[in-house]
């Protein structure tokens, strides 16, 4: 999935948490989004193994991880919890920590509730949780109407799903990403739909967008009055929807101490499209 990397799985009671790492020299934890894997990292991994220890994980319930099938499990405290662990088992008491869509969700929960571990962090192309939900706006509800049909009771958007999987997944990476399929690498492609196929990753993914309402935004609320002091980079796609829709460093600005931002070429799925430019923001930022 990312040439080169060795691959493991580390149980954790009822979840398991599948993971490649790379590379030599400070550690460098890599989250992906939805509706992907750590496959997502495939062309931009490499290159970060040249200066770093790479890991790339799959988030609770998406890729090759699992974990229980309830809403309260999927919330980003729990996939935040996993990574801890997961860094821990390799050695890791502290580490650099980059997150794209709920993985950089995941990654601002992991700040806030183990600062220790994180020596500096990059969001992209989100805005804060709380934030998006509690000032929702008609143009950001079109664009990201998933969060709401998603977050459905079961089993209703998981039966309309499965019916035709890769066309929704596949709407979902050209709706917001400013992109077209040709845009993505046909290696990476192939491993998000193997993923998005399966009953238990749909659920899965479900329920992470459930708990973002019934569990992540009281959780973010409680801690609103708190600052991240880490060094904090958030990034988004020039032509995306958060982009045109917010001015995404302010939104982070109550939220973060040591905070800069830039924009880069490209969608929501900017990794993806265009990982030179990608490589450029990361490696400048963890110089």
């Amino acid at each position: 999935m990312i040439a080169g990397f060795e691959r493991g799985l580390l149980r954790l009671g009822a979840a398991e948490i599948a993971y490649q790492a790379g590379g030599a020299g400070p550690p460098l934890l890599l989250l992906h989004g939805f509706p992907q894997t750590r496959a997502m990292w495939a062309r931009v991994a490499p290159e970060m193994a040249k200066t770093h220890r790479v890991i790339c994980a799959d988030l609770r319930g998406y890729g090759q991880s699992r974990g229980p099938d309830s809403v309260a499990a999927q919330s980003f405290r729990e996939m935040a919890t996993d990574m801890v662990a997961l860094m821990g088992h390799l050695g890791y008491d502290a580490f650099d920590l980059v997150g794209h869509d709920r993985g950089g969700r995941c990654a601002h929960r992991l700040a806030l509730d183990a600062p220790e571990r994180v020596k500096s962090l990059i969001l992209m192309d989100i805005i804060p949780t709380h934030l998006l939900l509690d000032q929702l706006e008609q143009k950001v509800a079109k664009a990201y109407y998933h969060w709401f049909f998603l977050a459905q009771p079961a089993p209703f958007p998981e039966r309309l799903i499965a019916a035709d999987p890769d066309f929704y997944f596949e709407s979902c990476l050209l709706g917001w990403g400013a992109s077209r399929i040709e845009d993505f690498a046909p290696d990476q492609l192939a491993a998000y739909r193997q993923a998005w196929r399966r009953p238990e990753v749909i659920g899965a993914m479900c329920n992470d967008y459930r708990a973002a309402l019934e569990v992540d935004f009281a959780l973010d609320q409680a801690d609103l009055e708190r600052r991240l002091a880490c060094p904090t980079l958030v990034l988004w796609g020039a032509d995306g929807a958060m982009g045109q829709a917010f001015d995404v460093v302010e939104t982070w600005k109550d939220r973060c101490a040591d905070l800069c931002g830039q924009a880069v070429p490209g969608g929501h799925f900017f990794v993806d499209t265009n990982p030179s430019e990608t490589l450029q923001a990361l490696r400048g930022f963890l110089a």
